[in-house]
């Protein structure tokens, strides 16, 4: 995009993590903002830091997995801010367990956030989007959207799928004024482990140890100020972070082997 000052960017699990650091990133630059989650109190803390700023913000409490939310939050923005120029899909949650003791309402609750999330997002937006002069969306995808990992089959799912998604949807809008990015974390220091849900289980280690290893990982300003570039520049994909890099550039020239060396690197780092 050319242009941030006077824009309209809709940001969905905008409470905390890199939905926060996002939403203030663009108001930075000079964009209202439309932030969205489930977590009232923590969306509220966001709305104050976007006013700091001395842009507008408005707050919708709303569930992405929530087909008539959803529908109803693009009335909402619209009534707000009058348009929208930027989406950013970034809501998520996590369930750590093997796929054999993970329950199919885990699958689904997981699966209705970081999916159906994105899909609702693009699809109900999509057509106001499009009467902007310029417009863009950021699908939040992960280095778990590149590479396979024990435990995190749903997970695992849900970020290929927004990946292939973005992927298609991108060749669809090719000739458009809508660009759009796949994003593809690493760790980042969020509360998405803090809040997973979680099957204790020996084999694959301890919440405790995974919070952990996650107190040293990126902070989330970092990657909310390199996604807003990312639409500065129309990027494609957006890598965030050695790790997402080192999996992407394995998984293309030796799959075989970074399977077998993740599994080993994460049940030493993991104590399993």
């Amino acid at each position: 995009m050319k242009r941030f000052v006077d824009r309209i960017a809709v940001v969905t699990g905008a409470a905390s993590g890199i939905g926060r650091a996002t939403s203030l990133a663009l108001a930075n630059r000079g964009c209202d903002v439309a932030v969205v989650d489930v977590d009232n109190e923590g969306l509220e803390q966001t709305a104050r830091m976007v006013e700091e700023t001395g842009r507008k913000v408005s707050r919708h409490v709303v569930d992405v997995a929530n087909r008539s939310q959803m529908e109803a939050l693009v009335e909402d923005v619209l009534a707000e801010h009058g348009a929208v120029h930027i989406l950013v899909n970034n809501a998520g949650v996590s369930v750590t367990a093997s796929f054999a003791r993970q329950s199919l309402e885990d699958f689904e609750w997981l699966m209705g956030i970081n999916f159906w999330g994105v899909i609702y997002g693009c699809k109900f937006f999509l057509p106001h989007l499009g009467r902007a002069e310029e417009a863009h969306i950021v699908n939040l995808s992960s280095l778990f959207g590149i590479i396979g990992v024990p435990t995190q089959s749903s997970y695992c799912a849900s970020k290929f799928a927004v990946r292939g998604f973005t992927e298609a949807l991108r060749c669809e809008l090719e000739d458009s004024r809508i660009g759009l990015t796949c994003v593809h974390p690493g760790g980042i220091r969020t509360n998405i482990v803090k809040n997973a849900r979680y099957t204790e289980e020996r084999r694959y280690g301890s919440r405790a140890r995974v919070l952990k290893i996650f107190e040293r990982a990126m902070p989330p300003e970092k990657a909310g100020d390199l996604i807003v570039q990312a639409i500065a520049d129309n990027k494609q994909r957006l890598l965030i972070t050695r790790e997402a890099y080192l999996g992407d550039w394995v998984m293309r020239l030796l799959p075989q082997r970074l399977s077998a060396g993740l599994l080993s690197r994460a049940r030493r780092r993991l104590g399993m």
